[in-house]
């Protein structure tokens, strides 16, 4: 296969991608406005069903914009020699191959970020400010946009530097040395993001004691679900949005309510979501997760080491010299249909996993303070409740609001 061809592929894969994504938010959008099924009359009265479809008609001509905008961006940079012009940048600063490597993806990752920002300004203080959900000041929203920067230089300049050093040393065998960094890194982040990372952005208080904080117990006692660290996040300093997850393993296990959610819901709603969550933990879905996700890696770096050393790679994208990082940017181009199918089979489990974690928490608590409080986030955040199946199917992790409702009263 010549480097022309390849490049020729790598555009084709990028167009194909773009349509097939574009005729499913057409197919959904056409659904914005069907009757609401009769177990959901009660999520929206007829004003705020109208908001809701609003909101979704808005995000969708806005996601038709961006969408755009990126795909003509990136052929674009392909078509011009791009990734040349920013390697030759990079290569005037120094000949050390991994400080190359990190200046081009600072280059790149940057200058993406900052041509997409506009629209991220927009999306939040225009978008989610007329549909009422932002809470996020001027001051907080570049301030993220500085900490991400600085997280994505330390964090992933460092794994980055690390692998091609690892390249150097062993060339081909580089993908297991790689993989153990990643399979570290990845447990590292389950453990302890909670504890490290999101005090960067958020700030974290331990739940007040008190009834909601005794109910939550004693639920966790009554499955044998030892939980001491519960905390309370300000998701409000964003936006209006609800949530709650689980983190960590053993002494690290806690879990965090966003501040939203102990506003937008009731004390047995709240045990509800949480008794949901416990099941996700007693059911091994985080293992299930975490497990597939450091295989799926495996086979990823695996792959890349078969090709990476060959310079059609770099010679694909238009640039002579080859190199890792280049070659690493077309293998990931060439490599995103596979990594489609993988989402794709993905979602196929996350989406029975929800209904095995709805199942543990009507089988350990109770069903209705489950079925309001879904309804109760659903309605809040002007979710859709009439996906297009073959949107759910490709992009859902979650069963719809009314499948999980269904599932729940049987």
């Amino acid at each position: 296969m010549t480097p022309n061809i390849l490049f020729y592929i790598i555009i084709a894969i990028i167009i194909i991608n773009f349509v097939v994504d574009k005729v499913l938010d057409a197919l959904n959008a056409k659904h914005y406005n069907d009757k609401l099924p009769q177990d959901l009359k009660d999520v929206y009265d007829e004003a705020e069903y109208k908001k809701s479809q609003n909101y979704k008609a808005t995000n969708y001509k806005f996601g038709l914009l961006t969408s755009t905008f990126s795909i003509v961006l990136t052929l674009g940079f392909l078509f011009f020699d791009g990734f040349e012009f920013v390697d030759n940048i990079a290569r005037s600063y120094t000949e050390n191959t991994i400080l190359i490597a990190l200046i081009f993806f600072g280059i790149i990752m940057i200058g993406s970020d900052i041509l997409t920002t506009p629209f991220s300004y927009y999306s939040t203080f225009v978008i989610e400010e007329k549909f009422g959900f932002n809470k996020t000041t001027k001051k907080t929203f570049f301030l993220d946009k500085l900490k991400g920067w600085l997280m994505m230089a330390i964090v992933g300049g460092g794994i980055l530097a690390l692998i091609i050093w690892f390249y150097q040393l062993t060339k081909t065998q580089f993908w297991l040395y790689a993989w153990a960094l990643v399979a570290v890194f990845i447990l590292f982040m389950n453990m302890f993001y909670a504890k490290l990372i999101v005090p960067i952005f958020n700030k974290q208080t331990p739940l007040e004691t008190g009834n909601l904080r005794d109910k939550i117990s004693e639920y966790a006692q009554t499955v044998g679900f030892k939980l001491d660290k519960i905390f309370v996040i300000d998701g409000s300093k964003r936006s209006t949005k609800a949530n709650a997850y689980f983190s960590g393993f053993g002494s690290e296990k806690r879990v965090t309510l966003y501040d939203t959610l102990i506003n937008d819901l009731d004390d047995d709603e709240i045990v509800a979501v949480l008794a949901h969550e416990v099941g996700h933990y007693k059911k091994k879905h985080i293992i299930f997760n975490l497990f597939t996700s450091i295989m799926l890696t495996g086979i990823m770096l695996y792959v890349l080491s078969l090709f990476i050393s060959n310079p059609i790679l770099s010679n694909a994208l238009g640039v002579e010299t080859p190199s890792f990082h280049i070659g690493l940017i077309a293998f990931g181009l060439f490599y995103s249909p596979i990594s489609e199918i993988t989402g794709l089979i993905m979602n196929l489990f996350s989406r029975k996993f929800e209904y095995q974690a709805d199942d543990y928490a009507k089988n350990t608590y109770k069903a209705e303070p489950l079925i309001t409080s879904l309804k109760k986030l659903s309605k809040n955040s002007l979710s859709n409740l009439t996906p297009h199946p073959a949107y759910v199917f490709m992009h859902y992790s979650h069963p719809t609001l009314l499948e999980r409702i269904t599932n729940l009263r049987k």
